[in-house]
């Protein structure tokens, strides 16, 4: 995992979280433009040591690589929580952007640790036996990062317990969403994110996945999934009155409504993920995006 552009200053770095988000996810991208500069530059930073990491793993040769990468992950992590600004200031950019953002807001490292277990899991786990098992590697691949996000957004800490259980959603919402999605691409790459329970119980075998078959069993299977990814938004958007600010707000459900938006048109597509990535025009995502931000900003308060 190499990051060049050594010894930048902090303006500098994030510069270099921007562009690499841009980049890498434009829809996190645009969604994120609604915030502060501050809470930008910071999500930013997150979001390009998680991109970073996990491109670096998925790019590399064999498992040994892999593992050389993570542990160097892990050691970025331990720097960048560390106090020891002479050997942050000799990092390359990536360090001294998480570095800044994490002490700026205060997030907890656990979240990070989370996140590259479940790079670890993804080295290791290819298929997945329960449905149970499934969301435990939702909740690290995506959760994580909904739940580091809102400590950046900040958010009514008389309310903690809803805000995190509602972030957790949120992110399980947009990963099995990228799941029906990317069904296709993660077959090529040898992984089938469909428990195995859930393929069983719809009589779609692995074999059906591999060979990109469409029929009324993956229909039935993508229905389910669907279903469950509906249930998460709904409880997701309990989250949106707990934020700080109609800046915080509008970025979230901004985020979260894009991902909305491609698993209608998933549904819309009669889930034909196989012959075509689904996903949304740059002209359709401003336009959802501006929707959202102002049906976001001031959302009806509602706390269950």
């Amino acid at each position: 995992m190499s990051v060049k552009n050594r010894s930048t200053s902090s303006k500098e770095a994030y510069q270099h979280a921007r562009r690499f988000t841009k980049a890498r996810a434009a829809n996190f991208y645009y969604a994120f433009s609604a915030l502060s500069n501050e809470k930008r530059n910071a999500i930013y930073a997150a979001y390009a040591f998680a991109g970073t990491v996990d491109d670096a793993v998925d790019d590399s040769a064999n498992d040994a690589e892999r593992n050389k990468l993570l542990t160097q992950a892990k050691n970025m992590l331990e720097l960048a929580y560390s106090e020891q600004k002479d050997k942050i200031d000799e990092q390359e950019w990536l360090t001294r952007a998480l570095h800044d953002a994490v002490n700026r807001f205060a997030i907890p490292k656990l979240y990070f640790q989370e996140l590259i277990a479940g790079m670890e899991q993804d080295i290791t786990q290819t298929r997945f036996v329960t449905y149970a098992e499934l969301e435990q590697y939702c909740y690290r691949a995506a959760s994580v990062i909904g739940l580091i996000s809102i400590e950046i957004f900040g958010y009514d800490k008389r309310h903690r317990d809803l805000a995190i259980r509602s972030a957790s959603d949120m992110g399980k919402a947009l990963q099995i969403t990228n799941i029906m999605r990317d069904v296709k691409e993660d077959a090529e790459r040898g992984r089938i994110y469909f428990a195995h329970e859930d393929l069983v119980r719809y009589g779609y075998s692995e074999t059906d996945v591999i060979s990109n078959i469409n029929n009324a069993s993956f229909k039935m299977l993508m229905t389910e999934y669907g279903r469950r990814a509906e249930d998460f938004y709904t409880s997701g958007l309990r989250l949106l009155p707990l934020l700080d600010g109609p800046r915080s707000r509008m970025c979230c459900n901004g985020l979260q409504g894009v991902y909305h938006q491609i698993l209608k048109e998933i549904v819309k597509c009669d889930y034909d993920v196989y012959t075509k990535r689904v996903s949304l025009s740059k002209i359709g995502r401003l336009k959802t995006l501006f929707r959202l931000w102002v049906t976001g900003a001031w959302p009806k308060r509602k706390l269950k």
